[in-house]
């Protein structure tokens, strides 16, 4: 099948109204996780990946359990035949209670699925491209940028170098923001 007739026959919008329940979460630069999940599933399109429909659905629901933890699992493991698996995806790239920010990076880096890592790195290009000095003070995006490329590198490395590059962009254009910001 070539990429037009993949995307046609794409069954999302069981998943879309999945994550409408994303609007109602916000985010500190503006707009709310809904929109973020569509800027997921948009960069995943733009680096082709139409063949992955569990990817692409995933990218919907990747912060929803993290985001609303009283979310039924068996609802969207219900939602059609890949919601097993989708489901499977959306929990191995979940951030859990018991887990620093660091320790999370660290187990998807070291025991996440090729999915799992191509999700964490097409969610952070979505983070990094609404990083704005005028919503996060200079130290935390420095922070962001270095565990960007402590640990989200490293994935993009192991799974598409195309991701690298753009990961390398974003950290060095940010860096430069903050660093102009300081008057450095």
């Amino acid at each position: 099948m070539d990429d037009l007739n993949t995307l046609k026959n794409l069954v999302l919008a069981p998943y879309i109204l999945k994550a409408t329940a994303l609007i109602s979460v916000g985010r500190k630069v503006g707009g709310n996780q809904f929109r973020h999940s569509f800027a997921t599933l948009g960069i995943l399109l733009d680096y082709k990946y139409f063949y992955d429909a569990v990817l692409l659905k995933a990218s919907l629901l990747h912060d929803l359990l993290e985001d609303l933890p009283e979310t039924e699992v068996d609802e969207i493991r219900k939602i059609d035949h890949d919601g097993h698996s989708v489901v499977s995806l959306v929990l191995e790239v979940t951030h859990r209670n018991d887990e620093t920010k660091s320790q999370y990076l660290e187990r998807v880096l070291e025991h996440g699925s090729t999915n799992a890592k191509i999700l964490k790195c097409a969610d952070r290009i979505s983070n990094l491209t609404d990083l704005h000095l005028d919503t996060h003070a200079n130290k935390k995006i420095s922070q962001y940028l270095d565990q960007t490329e402590k640990y989200v590198l490293p994935m993009a490395v192991q799974v598409n170098k195309d991701l690298v590059i753009e990961l390398t962009d974003l950290v060095a254009k940010r860096r430069s923001l903050c660093t102009d910001e300081d008057g450095e």
